[in-house]
């Protein structure tokens, strides 16, 4: 525990001591008040990386961002050991009432049907709004 304390005053130290470095970062707007933010972390049944892997990820983007009420939408492939998901979407919406319309939306709907439901083996899906 001293450990940490030490490598942790030792980093804002030197942070405050970097000309910029502080001051160059601005705070995040974040999720803001009704936002409703969508994430699933999934594994495919393709090799990651693979042709068809990379087919899956390029058409899910291509036909989840043209649904209406999509404010966002960032794919990404899981890059730490301490989660063995591969992949996941990112998704924020204006409102609930937004969400819900894109969760019924037909070409959400066709997706997860013909695409999610036979190509994804496993995943992990959590909605959030802020709480402050």
């Amino acid at each position: 525990m001293e450990r940490r304390k030490f490598i942790f005053k030792a980093g804002a130290a030197a942070m405050a001591t970097t000309p910029g470095l502080v001051s160059a970062c601005s705070a995040s707007t974040g999720l803001q008040a009704d936002e409703v933010l969508h994430t699933v972390i999934f594994d495919l049944k393709y090799p990651v990386g693979s042709t068809e892997a990379n087919t899956f990820l390029t058409d899910g983007y291509t036909i989840l961002v043209n649904v209406p009420g999509v404010l966002d939408f960032q794919v990404f492939r899981q890059c730490s050991p301490k989660n063995d998901y591969q992949y996941g979407f990112y998704m924020r919406f204006k409102n609930q009432a937004d969400f819900d319309a894109y969760t019924a939306h037909p070409d959400h709907i066709k997706f997860v049907t013909e695409r999610w439901d036979t190509e994804v083996v496993r995943f992990q899906e959590s909605d959030f709004q802020t709480i402050r």
